[in-house]
C-alpha cells in the first residue's frame, strides 16, 4: 500500500476523505479506517472491514462523484477515542464517525455513519 498522509487530528480524516474520494482513490479512502472498522452503508446495511470498505468505495467512486468539504461540528475526545461529525449541506440529518488514536499518534475511523436522517413519528 502506498504511504498516505496520516490524520494527526480527528478532524483531518474528513479532509483526507474528501481529497482521496475526489481523486478516485478507493484504497486511500480505505486507509482512513481501522482493519475491523464498521460502516453503516449502503443504507439499511453495513460494510465491515477495511478491505470490504475499499471494495465498496471502488464501486461508489466508479461514478466519479464530487465531494465538497463540510464544516465539522465540534469534536468530542476522551481517552484516545473521538466523535467527529458534519452536517450535510442540505441540513437534513448528520454524519458521525468514531475515530481512535493509533499507537503512532495518528487517528483512524472505527465506526462510520455516513448519513443519518432523523425520522419523525
Amino acid at each position: 500500500m502506498p504511504e498516505y498522509e496520516k490524520a494527526m487530528r480527528p478532524e483531518d480524516i474528513t479532509r483526507l476523505f474528501v481529497e482521496r474520494s475526489n481523486a478516485g482513490d478507493a484504497a486511500g479512502v480505505a486507509a482512513l479506517y481501522e482493519e475491523g472498522a464498521v460502516m453503516a452503508y449502503p443504507p439499511g446495511g453495513r460494510t465491515v472491514g477495511r478491505e470490504a470498505i475499499r471494495v465498496l468505495w471502488e464501486k461508489v467512486l466508479a461514478n466519479r462523484p464530487h465531494f465538497e468539504p463540510e464544516q465539522p461540528l465540534p469534536t468530542l475526545v476522551s481517552d484516545g477515542v473521538a466523535l467527529t461529525s458534519t452536517p450535510p449541506k442540505d441540513g437534513a440529518g448528520a454524519r458521525a464517525q468514531v475515530v481512535r488514536r493509533q499507537p503512532g499518534g495518528s487517528w483512524l475511523r472505527l465506526l462510520d455513519q455516513p448519513e443519518f436522517v432523523a425520522t419523525t413519528g
